[in-house]
């Protein structure tokens, strides 16, 4: 049984076992309990009463956070070169296209979001095997294709984030930093759940929110009571 470290022990004795806090407390608690030396991201997990397996139970969606992920988003726009300018203007990382589709063939995918046009599509289909397992390949559903670049470059940036229930039939994402005000990260929190919550398909029975915990990273998770969240 691995050994529970004196720091983990200290977070720990702040939370009541089998205790349900309301969102305003665990996002206070949640800085309380970190006990990494780094600004740690503050990560959400929401249980629902979905079954993945089946199409028209899917959640997927994008949202944009009011006061972003405080994490640093690396943004690959492959577009054409009369598109380029905006997308630089906007703030992408890097920018081009053939040269960049050349990377990623050798394996290079050093980004965390990849934006481009629909035309270019039929480019990325063969890089599939490679941008697919790693969550990159772009989405319209997601917005990360479009012709509107310059303005999908800036929504990444100021905390758009694409989220997707996993086979589990639960949804993971970070909703901030540990340096985050407690009420910036209410905000943010209510923002996801309130998006989730406005894409409950039709078919999904019974109760649809079945838990959530915010966990600082290394950190103890929290379980929040879900209807504060959802206020």
């Amino acid at each position: 049984m691995a050994r529970i470290t004196k720091n983990r022990k200290l977070a720990l004795e702040k939370l009541e076992k089998g205790k349900l806090y309301s969102l305003t407390e665990a996002s206070k608690l949640v800085k309380e309990t970190s006990t990494s030396k780094f600004d740690a991201s503050v990560d959400i997990d929401v249980r629902l009463g979905v079954d993945p397996r089946k199409a028209n139970q899917m959640v997927r969606g994008v949202v944009s956070l009011p006061h972003g992920t405080g994490k640093e988003v690396r943004v690959l726009a492959l577009v054409t070169p009369d598109k380029e300018q905006e997308a630089k203007e906007a703030g992408a990382d890097f920018v081009g296209l053939d040269d960049y589709l050349d990377k990623i063939k050798g394996g290079w995918t050093d980004v965390d979001v990849i934006i481009t046009m629909p035309p270019i599509m039929g480019k990325l289909g063969p890089l599939g095997r490679v941008l697919g397992p790693r969550g990159l390949m772009p989405n319209p559903k997601s917005g990360t294709v479009t012709m509107e670049v310059g303005k999908a470059v800036k929504e990444i940036k100021q905390g758009k984030i694409d989220f997707k229930v996993d086979k589990y039939g639960i949804v993971h994402t970070s909703v901030g930093k540990v340096s985050f005000d407690a009420e910036k990260l209410v905000d943010n929190i209510h923002e996801f759940i309130g998006t989730i919550v406005k894409l409950k398909p039709s078919a999904a029975k019974g109760t649809y929110i079945k838990s959530i915990y915010l966990s600082s990273t290394m950190g103890p998770g929290i379980q929040i009571e879900p209807k504060t969240a959802q206020d």
